[in-house]
């Protein structure tokens, strides 16, 4: 058990159809962002399980838990993740060519992250 990990369950009929889980930085200058994962049966795909999981962790994360920054990996194929991910102001930063194996195969993710929407913008650093 770790007390900065949630961890939820999306169940239909007694069956898991749906995992999520927010992991807090443990870090004392990263306590201000927490790491995002998820995963959806391929048949519940489409159905709201993915909406109603990130509704729990943005509540989690905005109102109980005052995270500045969300941050994810998506494979750069999966559309219905990201389309899911923008729809909570999750914004593509920047791609990882070759970062994971699937199928034998290496593939592409995308690294995106969200800020709390209530709090001001956090600006670029200049070089």
């Amino acid at each position: 058990f770790n007390p900065n990990d949630t961890l939820l369950i999306a169940m239909y009929d007694g069956v898991i159809v749906g995992t999520a889980g927010l992991h807090v930085e443990s870090a004392v200058r990263r306590r201000h962002v927490a790491s995002l994962g998820m995963g959806v049966a391929d048949s519940f795909s489409g159905r709201g399980v993915g909406t109603a999981l990130m509704v729990e962790l943005m509540n989690l994360a905005d109102n109980w838990l005052n995270l500045l920054r969300l941050e994810l990996y998506v494979y750069a194929d999966n559309a219905a993740a990201i389309h899911l991910y923008n729809k909570f102001g999750f914004e593509i930063e920047g791609t990882h060519r070759a970062h994971s194996l699937r199928n034998g195969v290496f593939i592409d993710t995308y690294s995106m992250a969200r800020f709390h929407p209530k709090q001001p913008q956090v600006p670029l650093m200049s070089r």
